[in-house]
């Protein structure tokens, strides 16, 4: 690209989809971004949001051999494979680190397994319930071993349920969807994108050595209660609730995992170490923020 002083570190970003595309316009004009994709008809996408695209795909490792000692900072987003108790993706990354290399790693806050609706901070220790969080597990130590190995910096950012305004549950609203009874009822966690984007932005430069940042807002509330605040803030139906029972006998084995965790998680590290200040420290906040806007969201993923 014409517009890209080769002055400039190398970043490479790994797993550039919606959280990735709001990062590149934060680190575009001090890095010489490039971006992993296994799509090549997202090059043009790409180019146009400041990054060079690089077509590579994390299963097969010998399409990333060309990438080795590419770029010394990587902010690695991309999710692990579908199955097994390994996280096969990342190994292959750790494939092309470069010595002294600066990592962000986005893991998720599931890795805590259920804590029984206690509040935690990061000194919790990681007790995953399924494989989908003992693959994430696996990630964070193979980076861990593969960053020290290389005299580098690695932070790892724990995110919860990733919402905007193009991420809310409102076709599960829509459907109705049933959610838990409040005596059944757990503690969720939320981070909106954008917030997660400029957390990982901040981490390049000021995340210390190995540490592990919980990247979720002040939010603190229930499952159900998220849902009816969505439902309200869009003039839609509240839920209706159903005992745990009721609900497994409906639900798919990957929903219901989400409705058999509960916490509530700390973000003190975020402040104090990253000097975080969130956009959208709530989700009411957030919600509060979409009406004022007077846009619908058009997409109803499910951040759960």
């Amino acid at each position: 690209m014409n517009n890209i002083k080769t002055g400039r570190p190398r970043l490479l970003v790994i797993g550039c989809g919606d959280v990735g595309m709001r990062l590149l316009p934060l680190v575009r004009d001090r890095f010489r971004v490039f971006a992993l994709t296994s799509r090549p008809e997202r090059r043009a996408e790409l180019r146009a949001a400041g990054a060079i695209p690089v077509v590579a795909d994390l299963d097969r490792p010998g399409t990333l051999k060309r990438l080795k000692g590419l770029a010394r900072y990587i902010v690695h987003l991309a999710p692990p494979q579908a199955d097994g108790m390994l996280d096969r993706r990342t190994r292959n990354v750790t494939a092309i680190l470069p010595e002294g290399a600066v990592v962000v790693y986005i893991s998720t806050t599931g890795v805590y397994g259920d804590c029984m609706g206690a509040r935690i901070d990061e000194t919790r220790p990681p007790a995953p319930h399924n494989a989908r969080a003992w693959r994430r597990v696996d990630a964070e130590r193979t980076l861990r071993q593969a960053v020290l190995a290389r005299h580098g910096r690695l932070a790892i950012l724990r995110a919860p349920g990733i919402y905007a305004r193009e991420r809310l549950p409102l076709e599960r609203l829509e459907e109705g969807t049933p959610a838990l009874a409040p005596a059944d009822d757990v503690y969720t966690n939320h981070i909106h994108a954008d917030d997660l984007a400029r957390i990982a932005a901040l981490a390049l430069f000021r995340g210390l050595p190995g540490r592990v940042y919980n990247a979720v807002d002040d939010t603190e509330m229930k499952m159900g209660e998220y849902f009816d605040a969505v439902a309200d803030a869009f003039g839609l139906a509240r839920p209706p609730r159903l005992s745990r029972a009721e609900l497994a006998a409906q639900s798919t084995p990957l929903r219901l995992s989400f409705m058999s965790e509960s916490r509530r998680i700390g973000n003190g590290r975020l402040r104090t170490e990253l000097g975080v200040r969130l956009r959208y420290r709530t989700v009411q906040a957030a919600l509060a923020a979409f009406r004022e806007d007077g846009c619908r969201p058009d997409d109803g993923r499910d951040p759960s």
